[in-house]
């Protein structure tokens, strides 16, 4: 198998496209036009006719270029119209040019690296299959769930499917955001731009929970590809989290969606409560790995790990 770098500006977008649809694990976050809005820049590595594809989003920073995994990109890896060997995925890695001397990425869930020659993490990622009636869903639900649920209808919590993005992303910005502040400007800008784009082409809809007030206090933007429907982003306030809202407004969802060959991917998580929360839909357990690269000099490694160590017992 031979695989070549491709530059973005001489990547034939609709073979790739064509490939990403075909593929026995496309994603919508592999989709060319996504990563045109997401990732800062991206080139590829190619195998054939674009039968494998994938994508390397990078970043140059103090001299050092790196690939990074994009906000609102859970998964990317290797796709193919292929089955996707062990052997494939590590052809795949080992092609990775070398200038890159870091990379921090996360592939696929139908990427299996060989664990004894790659430094690989594994993430937790949650799925629910909604062909079913949604009866018969609901009866495998936590509770837990059915509590919160029973909660928010009593709080008299109410469920639109045409909320704005905007109310969302601030909703987020306002609660969340401001605890963690990883999200900066210009990725809430690029979250916009992604979902106006997922709404143009009828790929996106944003639900809303709003209290008896007519407030929203929770909301959820979901974005539909490869017969899957992607929970990309949320946020909620502190009366949500006491009024169950978010539990009613992902049960609403699923009761509009049951019985459609369509899976739920809720988009994670590592952490123990998101996790928990997830599961308590009946959803399934689907891992997906990450794989870390580091080629920087060892005085170069030194210095960095110092800094980290230093900010650290300056910072706790």
């Amino acid at each position: 198998m031979t695989i070549r770098l491709v530059k973005n500006s001489l990547i034939d977008r609709t073979a790739w496209d064509l490939c990403v649809s075909r593929s026995v694990n496309g994603t919508v976050y592999a989709y060319s036009w996504y990563l045109d809005i997401v990732s800062d820049g991206w080139d590829a590595l190619i195998s054939g006719d674009y039968e494998t594809i994938f994508p390397l989003t990078f970043r140059k920073k103090y001299g050092v270029s790196y690939l990074y995994q994009p906000f609102f990109t859970q998964q990317l890896g290797i796709f193919s119209i292929r089955h996707i060997t062990p052997e494939i995925v590590g052809s795949y890695l080992k092609a990775i040019p070398k200038k890159y001397l870091l990379a921090e990425i996360n592939l696929n869930s139908f990427n299996r690296p060989d664990e004894s020659e790659w430094t690989v993490l594994q993430n937790v990622n949650f799925e629910l299959d909604l062909i079913e009636p949604y009866d018969i869903l609901r009866k495998r639900y936590a509770q837990n769930t059915i509590r919160n649920i029973a909660r928010a209808l009593r709080s008299e919590v109410s469920i639109a499917a045409n909320t704005r993005p905007e109310d969302i992303v601030s909703l987020f910005r306002m609660n969340t955001g401001r605890r963690f502040g990883q999200l900066k400007e210009k990725d809430y800008k690029r979250l916009l731009r992604l979902v106006y784009e997922c709404l143009r082409s009828s790929k996106a809809v944003c639900y809303g929970a709003y209290t008896c007030e007519n407030t929203l206090c929770a909301g959820a933007i979901m974005v539909f590809s490869q017969r899957k429907v992607i929970f990309l982003f949320s946020g909620t306030d502190e009366v949500a989290r006491t009024n169950g809202a978010m539990s009613l407004l992902i049960d609403h969802f699923i009761q509009d969606s049951a019985g459609n060959h369509l899976t739920l991917d809720f988009e994670g998580s590592n952490d123990v409560n998101l996790a928990r929360f997830y599961s308590s839909f009946g959803s399934t357990c689907v891992e997906y790995p990450s794989i870390q690269i580091n080629r920087l000099p060892s005085v170069i490694r030194f210095g960095i790990n110092t800094i980290k160590i230093i900010r650290n017992r300056l910072f706790r």
